[in-house]
């Protein structure tokens, strides 16, 4: 895929926007790292309902930072917009501070907005977004003890017919490995499905980062490959389990490095990438996607 420009250059990162004190944080922040979660990934109706309220709004927020995806915007000003949306409906954006991994810093802003190569945690600052680009934006509200968590492409202007491909292939991606959790199955089901359907379109699915459980921990420990990793990653699917299916596809190879900003993750190659998340329960009667507007 051709890049409209050359590449994403790390740009300057504004100060921690303030958060009010009567909003509630996550436990992880201002600590070294977060504590280890051992509840399980299955939860009862009480927390299934403070879920689904922190998904919304998570949902709600990422529909207003998209609509704001133009060209001559910049990134720190998409973080501007989706933190005051979160606070504005009484949750904490739970990105902000959460601890970076080997004593690096922890991350400085409400949502991570990964540009183009830039396949995840991309840190918001002075980048101006150009006409084409692809921004991945990634936002999680957590409110009343839960987290809600998800992600869009968004494509500034028109786009390429390439960019507006990836950005398509990627979202079926994800509709068709959530389809796949079903009751009973393994959860390396839905990485079978997704990366199949990548190469069926010539993309690869990025194995570094994967999607995980959530609710009362932003990340439970439960790990949700978007490609073929089975026999292992065998959890098996149960109802009341919450976690989010994530895929990143690339254009070119999935072959991945980082930043020394400890976030910033970009493809080796420079090729583009897209990305879509949402937060799923199980029912009985299959997967619910929690994270709509």
């Amino acid at each position: 895929m051709s890049p409209v420009r050359e590449s994403v250059v790390k740009g300057v990162v504004s100060p921690w926007r303030d958060v009010p004190r009567s909003i509630p944080r996550p436990e992880y922040v201002g600590r070294a790292r977060a504590t280890r979660w051992n509840g399980g990934d299955v939860h009862d109706a009480e927390m299934l309902e403070r879920i689904r309220v922190s998904a919304r709004i998570a949902a709600q927020a990422l529909a207003e930072v998209g609509r704001n995806v133009v060209p001559g915007v910049t990134t720190d000003e998409l973080d501007r917009i989706g933190h005051e949306f979160v606070l504005d409906h009484g949750a904490y954006p739970s990105t902000l501070g959460y601890p970076g991994a080997a004593g690096r810093p922890p991350f400085p802003k409400a949502l991570c907005t990964s540009v183009n190569e830039v396949i995840c945690h991309g840190i918001p600052d002075s980048t101006v977004v150009e006409e084409g680009d692809i921004v991945k934006v990634d936002i999680t509200a957590f409110k009343d003890g839960a987290h809600g968590d998800n992600c869009g492409s968004f494509i500034a202007g028109d786009g390429s017919d390439e960019a507006r491909s990836l950005v398509e292939v990627t979202h079926e991606a994800m509709m068709r490995g959530i389809k796949a959790a079903q009751p009973g199955r393994e959860v390396n089901v839905i990485g079978r499905v997704i990366e199949k359907y990548a190469k069926r379109h010539g993309f690869e699915s990025v194995r570094s980062y994967t999607g995980h459980g959530v609710g009362p921990a932003f990340h439970t420990g439960l790990v949700i490959p978007h490609y073929d990793a089975a026999p292992a990653h065998a959890d098996v699917i149960e109802p009341g389990m919450v976690f989010t299916v994530e895929p990143m596809l690339c254009a070119g190879s999935e072959s991945n490095h980082e930043w020394d900003d400890g976030w910033t993750v970009v493809t080796d190659d420079g090729s583009w990438v897209a990305q879509f998340e949402h937060t799923i329960l199980i029912t009985d009667d299959g997967p619910e996607v929690l994270t709509q507007p």
